[in-house]
């Protein structure tokens, strides 16, 4: 028998297969396609007429209750906010204003805003001093902007955002309430949201679409299991009383990014964390053009990974880790066990075979229909396997090369 003649070495590699093969089937069934479960949850409530009328009734009662202040930070985006600022000026939302705060631009920024602010009175705009001595002008940008803020729930994104539809505002406000009783409780201070990418000719564009996808699905399946870890500052939400008795962006200074992940992964909790999901929830930008920009956008995400909470450096570590010892495993034992011309295969090499075959089976399904639920252009496998594979390593070698940031 071909288990018999298996050595010590032959059954920790095939151990190891085995714990990584479950380990990687439970994160995608658990974490990964969490915010497709939601979708599909949230979507068959929608249908029963007695969930339409209550979700009617949140609704009404929230934007009567809760004013939101829309807050995003510009350096030199006069020709973005061009574009976009009307579709934040336009949303279907009553109470709510619109802050820009200028960071040091030197293009028409201020001149493009102030165009707007004489048609609409929602529209206000404040700037970061001339020569502030800190490492982070955004962080600064994002505190003055949440200071001018007359209301207590702050709606984050940036000057090359454009919300999905004109509902954008209610839709991110629905995750800090329900109703109980015919009354509206706030129970919540985080809403998590997604920011897209607009699907584009380009193996780059790609690349990004699927980075940010399997990022999202992570944060946001991590959030709905009760382990919410980071967000992304294009479609933020969080309460000002929060920020402000968190000390905000106090300790986090010293670094040039993480306005977003770092302060939702200071402050976030299971039980103060909810998240949007929905189609209408959503933003969109225009992704880099070229590898290099990718690259140092990538490279200025992940340079504040280290300053993570303990807990969720472990948990982030376990997926990359064990994907890596699953590759390692499944090569050596088809190499080891590899069958020859007339041989029947071996035990062990089917084995492999068949965890590799499943993993990227499940891997492919999770990731396309959650990209499908969500109203995203999906990826055909062979892209799934070569970014699996791909992006991995490349976060690793950017981890283990640091580079000097920019300020943005």
């Amino acid at each position: 028998m071909i288990w018999e003649n298996l050595g010590i070495l032959d059954w920790v590699v095939l151990g190891a297969l085995s714990l990584c093969t479950l380990f990687q089937v439970y994160f995608y069934a658990r974490y990964m396609a969490a915010p497709a479960r939601k979708i599909r949850r949230d979507r068959r409530m929608d249908r029963k007429n007695d969930q339409m009328v209550n979700d009617q009734m949140v609704n009404d009662q929230m934007v009567n209750a809760l004013g939101v202040s829309v807050i995003l930070c510009a350096h030199n985006e006069g020709y973005n906010l061009s574009q976009f600022l009307p579709a934040l000026l336009t949303q279907d939302y009553p109470l709510y204003e619109v802050i820009v705060v200028d960071d040091g631009s030197e293009d028409d920024t201020r001149a493009v805003v102030e165009s707007f602010m004489a048609q609409d009175t929602r529209l206000h705009m404040t700037f970061v001093p001339c020569g502030a001595r800190v490492r982070s002008t955004k962080k600064l940008a994002l505190t003055l902007g949440a200071k001018a803020a007359q209301y207590d729930l702050l709606l984050l994104t940036d000057a090359d955002c454009v919300p999905e539809s004109d509902r954008w505002i209610r839709e991110m406000v629905k995750g800090f309430g329900n109703v109980q009783g015919g009354n509206v409780q706030s129970t919540k201070d985080i809403v998590l949201g997604f920011g897209a990418y607009f699907a584009e000719e380009g193996h780059i564009n790609r690349l990004v679409r699927y980075d940010t996808l399997f990022n999202g699905l992570h944060y946001l399946g991590s959030a709905l299991c009760g382990h919410p870890y980071m967000g992304v500052g294009r479609n933020l939400a969080y309460r000002k009383s929060l920020f402000f008795e968190t000390g905000g962006f106090t300790r986090l200074m010293d670094t040039r990014a993480g306005d977003d992940d770092l302060f939702v992964n200071h402050v976030a909790t299971r039980t103060n964390t909810s998240v949007a999901v929905s189609r209408e929830s959503y933003t969109w930008s225009v992704s880099k053009k070229t590898f290099k920009e990718w690259w140092q956008q990538k490279r200025r995400h992940l340079s504040v990974s280290p300053a993570y909470r303990p807990v969720t450096k472990f948990r982030l570590a376990m997926e990359p880790l064990s994907r890596g010892l699953f590759y390692a495993a499944v090569i050596a034992m088809m190499v080891l066990y590899c069958p020859t011309k007339l041989e029947i295969p071996a035990i062990p090499f089917l084995a492999a075979l068949g965890a590799f075959l499943i993993r990227w089976v499940m891997q492919t399904a999770v990731l396309n229909v959650s990209a499908r639920r969500m109203g995203l252009k999906r990826f055909n496998m062979f892209s799934v396997l070569w970014f699996d594979i791909v992006l991995p390593l490349v976060n690793l070698w950017m981890l283990i090369v640091p580079k000097k940031q920019t300020k943005w």
